[in-house]
C-alpha cells in the first residue's frame, strides 16, 4: 500500500514536501516515481528514482525546481516541490515500479499506485 501526504494550498513561490509511505512488500527494491494529473488534463511523470537513491530523472520541465528522494529505512520517498507555480496544481501520485531494472518515464510500468494528494498553487 503507498500512502501520499503533504498536499495543500500554497502561494506562488512557495515549497511543499510531499511523502510517500509503503507498507507491505519490499520498499527497497523498488523504482519509485511521482506522476501528477492537472484538472482537465492526462497524468504526467513527475520524477523517479532508483532502489538506492542514488539516481534520478526528472520531467525536463520540471528539473531544477523539483527533488525526489528516500529513506528505505521508512519506507518513504519524498517529493520536494521549490518555486511553485500555478501551472503546478495538481493530484500528485506516488508509484511503485516492482520490475524493471531502469528508470522510466512511462506510467504503464508502474505496478502500484498510491491514492493521490492534491496540490493547490495559488497566484
Amino acid at each position: 500500500q503507498l500512502q501520499a501526504s503533504g498536499g495543500g494550498l500554497v502561494q506562488t513561490g512557495g515549497s511543499l514536501r510531499l511523502s510517500c509511505a509503503a507498507s507491505g512488500g519490499t520498499f527497497s527494491s523498488y523504482i519509485m516515481g511521482w506522476f501528477r494529473q492537472a484538472p482537465g488534463k492526462v497524468r504526467e511523470f513527475v520524477a523517479c528514482i532508483d532502489w538506492r537513491g542514488s539516481s534520478a530523472i526528472y520531467a525536463d520541465a520540471l528539473q531544477g525546481r523539483f527533488i525526489i528522494s528516500r529513506d528505505n529505512a521508512k519506507s518513504t520517498v519524498y517529493l520536494q516541490m521549490n518555486s511553485l507555480k500555478p501551472e503546478d496544481t495538481a493530484v500528485y501520485y506516488c508509484a511503485a515500479d516492482m520490475s524493471s531494472d531502469f528508470l522510466s518515464r512511462t506510467e504503464r510500468r508502474y505496478d502500484f499506485w498510491g491514492q493521490g494528494t492534491l496540490v493547490t498553487v495559488s497566484s
